[in-house]
């Protein structure tokens, strides 16, 4: 892939390319008009496919889940989205996560359940009926003392009670039981209400593919789905399963069920046996739910798309055992699912890596303006994604009370939105963008290690390694690495080391290597960090132990001396503090922004010919950067991807400027000819109009402060002064306002370039009220203007920098200038009429079925919340 193919691509992106959306089936109680309906207005809008899931019902008289009416509107649905070039995906499940009706208690999640009872010396018969119908018995041990310095297993009777003879003193009795964790399937369809499925086996797994997966390739062929889809785990405190200790027994080479009381309580060899009790877990989840999704998948001809992260344990590297790998959660600078999803898509060599975007956006639902969306996707993209699956449409029955159904908890982003006009820009925005970062291969200097053996120690069972993980590492290591310039890959022990015969990954694919807080390390990974530095590599202990336990592959210590400090995997640590310098004096960034403000994200890709940067700043602020590269080329090319415009800068660097939540692409290539040939190159800075010999100097204003005159539905044109905000109380009735005037230009005025410019808007404070990602910048538009002259279209007006191109537009003499300014939908969701009857249909869904469900953050739906334009408009020179 070369910089031209880049060039190429911006002008003629992949289809394949275009975002997707989660599209919420409610019931499932639908009408196939309005599935109908809805597919057109996501393919007008650039959206490239669904998928579908199915949740909790609205309103009473849903239809069973999966019953023969659902699965016809399924096949109906996916036939639809294909008809109209849109992909389409389904759920294996109801809700989340997999479970149901049909899981019974050897198929339902399980865990282990302490019960302690310290004891004097007198002997006791112990009752062993479970405390549940479910339960088993896995093992008693007795401990002498208080605490007990050791303990021994007892032999369980096949009936009767347990007797414990008199002992010497005091002591404690600990029994482990095996009981199904009770949790049930969360936000479940009608009808599919029942107990999460055991992942870590394999047999479980299968029954419920077969029960629910079969139901629904009955219904639609393999050939009509993209793929088929499971959200991230969330089977909580799921550390236990049938035959599990065989399976350790097997694996780890001693007996799991002698050593059980460690897990608990703690003592002398615990943390070695949690270490390799979480290392079974791992392989156990990767074997019996993604290894058995993946083939049964196989087995039906379609693919298997997984948010690979959450409880059981899944590793970083067992990811590669899907088709499709998906993250979720913005944060440009911290260790996200996101990262943990690209990280694994890079390490295994996929072009493709998507993320689940805009959960919670600016909750409410109908809380999120273009601005916001934009501004979370680019931290997506900067954190190494390249295909976007928005969170999400609700279905929403033609006759729904109010404004229709939404979802709990998130984005309602949909056509019912004031500023949907923009959604098309938007979209073919996002599609350009992650066109590109398809191309060539990731660039990343920095491998931050994933301390999986520290991790499991302190934990054990029943933990989510990527959030265990995060949070041992702590956010200012990836900040650190992230505001200073670099990309960063996370890396684990089986990507390092190899499993199943691979070789691993090359010590030499990362210049450095970060090691975050780490005691412990398997004696592979050690071995692959001293070829690291063989390579010519940097390992950068950051904290942690100078030399870190070495353990066997089985997990036992390894005896052995002291590495000197030039090959010891953790050698001289440094603080947090130090860090960035330490980065910094083994290599410096590939560009070095100064004046960024810690807040302009770096991606790479690298080329054939060069190197492919995606610059975003992800803040309120306008920033001018002087940028300077590590390696020279023949050019440096700064493309704006919207409008194809080229700049050409010198081949070490330069000045650009950034607006708010803008993203523009840095080409560092060796073809020289491509900077500054071609229809659309100028030197002049991205993004400004183009000069055709107008007489006045740029930069000129001409303002615009009146008198301008205010349409609105149901009232008459009246004069106004701008600024002129509504606030959101008040403007539940006007889905638009119209703001006009007339621009009277002299000849030489009409020449241009005109440049229509509402301001840079207004930085918002980092406040951490409400859920989700917000923009913090209060635009001159809310939320965007589509501008007309003299009755014809001239563009739209949304993001920064909040200017238009009106050359030729505006010509001599006099012009109607007008400005349609159409905010978000919140003020209407909130108008009291419209809100009760909404929460009156939620109520009757809710006495019939139960509440599945409870509406988030509806006080906070009007904050901030405003329609108009809160700046005077001026018409400048260039």
């Amino acid at each position: 892939m070369t910089t031209a193919q880049v060039l190429a691509d911006l002008a003629r992106p992949d289809p394949a390319a275009r975002p997707m959306m989660r599209w919420w089936w409610f019931g499932p109680d639908v009408d196939r008009g309005e599935l109908e309906r809805e597919l057109d207005a996501m393919a007008a809008a650039g959206i490239g496919g669904v998928e579908i899931a199915l949740v909790y019902p609205l309103r009473p008289g849903a239809p069973d889940y999966l019953s023969p009416e659902v699965q016809g509107h399924l096949r109906f649905a996916a036939e639809a989205a294909r008809a109209r070039g849109l992909r389409c995906d389904v759920t294996l499940g109801s809700g989340w996560s997999y479970g149901g009706a049909h899981v019974g208690p050897e198929h339902a999640s399980r865990r282990i359940r302490w019960e302690r009872r310290d004891l004097g010396p007198q002997p006791l018969a112990v009752d062993l009926t479970p405390r549940w119908p479910e339960g088993e018995l896995i093992a008693v041990h007795l401990g002498d003392g208080l605490p007990p310095s050791a303990w021994q297993r007892i032999e369980v009777p096949d009936e009767g009670p347990l007797v414990l003879p008199a002992g010497r003193g005091p002591r404690t009795v600990l029994l482990a039981w095996s009981e199904v964790t009770g949790q049930q399937v969360k936000r479940a369809a009608a009808g599919s209400e029942g107990p999460v499925v055991d992942h870590l086996s394999a047999q479980a797994v299968r029954h419920h593919l077969d029960v629910v997966g079969g139901a629904i390739l009955e219904a639609v062929p393999a050939e009509l789905l993209g793929s088929v889809f499971s959200d991230s785990l969330e089977v909580y405190e799921a550390g236990w399963t049938a035959g599990l200790p065989a399976h350790f027994a097997e694996r780890r080479g001693y007996d799991l069920l002698e050593r059980l009381p460690l897990l608990h309580v703690g003592g002398e060899g615990a943390e070695q046996l949690r270490e390799d009790y979480g290392l079974t877990l791992s392989e156990l989840v990767a074997e019996g739910f993604m290894a058995t999704c993946r083939d049964w998948a196989e087995e039906h001809g379609t693919r298997f798309r997984l948010q690979g992260y959450g409880e059981p344990p899944i590793t970083l590297s067992a990811q590669r055992g899907v088709h499709l790998i998906e993250g979720e959660g913005a944060g440009w600078t911290g260790m996200t699912q996101t990262r943990w999803a690209s990280s694994a898509a890079h390490l295994d060599g996929r072009d493709v890596v998507s993320s689940e975007v805009w959960t919670w956006v600016h909750s409410p639902s109908f809380r999120a303006a273009p601005l916001d969306l934009l501004g979370e996707a680019h931290e997506h993209l900067l954190l190494g994604i390249n295909h976007l699956v928005g969170h999400g449409w609700p279905y929403t029955a033609p006759d729904a009370a109010g404004l229709g159904w939404t979802f709990y908890a998130a984005g309602a982003l949909d056509d019912r939105n004031a500023w949907w006009p923009a959604m098309p820009e938007l979209m073919a925005h996002l599609t350009r963008l992650s066109a590109v970062l398809r191309r060539g291969e990731p660039g990343a200097d920095v491998a931050l290690y994933l301390p999986y053996g520290d991790v499991r120690a302190a934990h054990g069972a029943g933990h989510d390694l990527w959030r265990a993980c995060r949070d041992h590492v702590g956010p200012a290591i990836p900040e650190t690495i992230r505001r200073a310039g670099y990309d960063l890959d996370l890396v684990d022990d089986d990507a390092l080391a190899g499993e199943q015969g691979s070789a691993g990954l090359d010590p030499a694919a990362y210049p450095i290597v970060v090691l975050p807080h780490v005691t412990r390390l398997p004696a592979a990974t050690a071995a692959w960090l001293d070829r690291v530095r063989e390579a010519g590599g940097h390992v950068i202990a950051v904290g942690g132990a100078a030399h870190p336990t070495v353990t066997s592959p089985a997990g036992a210590r390894m005896t052995t001396a002291a590495p000197s400090a030039e090959s010891s995997p953790g050698s001289a640590p440094i603080t947090e503090d130090g860090f960035e310098a330490a980065l910094r004096s083994v290599m410096p960034p590939p560009l070095t922004l100064t004046g960024s403000g810690g807040e302009v994200g770096v991606l790479r890709r690298r080329l054939a010919d060069g190197d492919l940067f995606l610059l975003a700043n992800t803040g309120p602020q306008l920033r001018t950067i002087e940028l300077a590269v590590r390696e020279p080329r023949a050019a440096l090319l700064l493309v704006d991807p919207d409008t194809g415009e080229r700049r050409a800068l010198p081949t070490t660097g330069g000045t650009l400027e950034l607006h708010p939540y803008q993203a523009l692409l840095l080409l560092a290539t060796d073809d020289p000819d491509l900077a500054v040939t071609g229809p659309d190159a100028t030197t002049e800075p991205v993004g400004t109009a183009k000069s055709d010999g107008a007489v006045e100097p740029a930069g000129t204003v001409l303002p615009l402060d009146g008198p301008w005159t205010l349409h609105a539905p149901g009232q008459d044109p009246r004069p106004v002064t701008l600024p002129h905000l509504i606030p959101g109380e008040d403007a539940a009735a006007l889905p638009w306002l119209s703001y006009e005037r007339t621009v009277t230009l002299e000849a030489e005025q009409a020449r241009g370039p005109l440049v229509l410019d509402l301001g840079p808007g207004t930085v918002l404070p980092a406040d951490g009220a409400g859920s989700g990602y917000r923009a913090l910048h209060a635009p001159p538009v809310r939320e965007i203007a589509a501008v007309s002259v003299d009755g014809e279209g001239a563009g739209l007006l949304w993001r920064a920098p909040f200017r238009l191109d009106l050359t030729g537009r505006l010509r001599e003499g006099t012009s109607t200038l007008r400005l349609e300014v159409r905010g978000t939908t919140a003020p209407a969701a909130a108008d009291p009429v419209t809100a009760q009857a909404a929460a009156q249909e939620i109520v009757s869904a809710h006495e019939a079925y139960g509440e599945r469900f409870q509406q988030q953050e509806l006080p906070r739906m009007l904050d901030g919340v405003a329609l108009g334009l809160g700046a005077v408009p001026v018409l400048r020179r260039g």
